[in-house]
């Protein structure tokens, strides 16, 4: 029977298997129940230094391509975040499963202050989510959509945390790669390809969006050839680990992100539309596929697309 265990900056997960920021992440209980499914990691939902209550109904909606949410990253504040983590961590360890704790901010400088203060949970990895637009910027363009801005964001955590980082890099950009190379000079110990992609859907009959927030970030099956785009760029240019993220529904949907080049695979709105149990029936896919093609080990397949 083929082995699921991953290494992974000195961790090592029982499956390649991660619960992505944004779904279930928000309470003990929540990110509890997705390891008991059978995840091999756990990330908390995105929190920064202030509560955020988010954007007004409707905020998500699924089509035949997948997801789109316009959540508007609501979160506790990383004060109360830091309990949330603690009891968490705790539950988590007893499972022998990585807690993965998801940060943003505005600034460069609140960047650092919210790593430091997550990093008081001792997480396993602090996941920096730097989709989130630069309020110092003149236009706020986000921090994810330069090399020089997502740098800046990754020395400014490196310098404030021991904690392995993991840089999640947007999709929509020129180059993706140098971007990761840049954040990579700069200390990033992994990379979380991807984020979700902007988009939009209207409502003919109301012509108006569907969503409150007129536009959101597409994730699901239309998102997975994008991703797998991306992580394969920046598995042959870059020498981190990927934790890759985008359009993952089962196991050989997750075998193909492992052999673009990823270490570990996000699972995000297959958990959305099937709960925890996703986790299950995904890594018994992938288990049933590599017995077919003979892979003994996640190992042996890594990579193989792009070598």
């Amino acid at each position: 029977m083929a082995n699921l265990e991953v290494d992974f900056l000195g961790m090592h997960l029982k499956n390649p298997f991660v619960l992505a920021s944004g779904i279930l992440g928000t309470s003990p209980s929540l990110m509890e129940r997705c390891a008991l499914e059978g995840a091999g990691g756990i990330t908390s939902k995105s929190c920064g230094a202030e509560p955020r209550v988010g954007h007004a109904n409707p905020v998500a909606i699924a089509w035949e391509g997948g997801v789109i949410n316009a959540i508007g990253l609501t979160n506790p504040g990383a004060g109360e975040e830091v309990d949330l983590l603690r009891k968490t961590k705790k539950r988590l360890a007893a499972m022998h499963v990585p807690l993965f704790a998801s940060i943003f901010a505005p600034t460069v400088t609140q960047f650092g202050e919210v790593a430091r203060i997550i990093a008081e949970a001792e997480p396993d990895l602090i996941e920096v989510n730097i989709s989130c637009p630069n309020v110092g910027s003149e236009f706020g363009t986000p921090f994810s959509a330069s090399a020089s801005s997502a740098a800046e964001v990754t020395r400014e955590v490196r310098r404030s945390v021991g904690l392995p980082i993991s840089i999640k890099l947007a999709p929509n950009v020129p180059n993706i790669v140098e971007i990761a190379r840049a954040v990579a000079e700069e200390g990033a110990d992994a990379i979380t390809a991807v984020n979700t992609m902007p988009a939009m859907l209207i409502d003919a009959f109301a012509a108006a969006p569907v969503l409150k927030n007129r536009t959101g970030g597409l994730s699901g099956p239309a998102l997975k050839p994008v991703a797998l785009r991306c992580v394969a760029e920046i598995a042959s240019r870059v020498k981190l680990p990927i934790i890759g993220t985008g359009g993952i529904s089962s196991g050989v949907d997750a075998a193909e992100m492992i052999m673009a080049g990823a270490t570990l695979v996000g699972v995000g709105s297959a958990v959305w539309r099937d709960g925890p149990a996703a986790f299950g029936r995904i890594g018994r896919d992938l288990s049933g596929f590599m017995d077919q093609e003979r892979y003994n080990r996640i190992k042996a397949m890594r990579g193989k697309a792009i070598q």
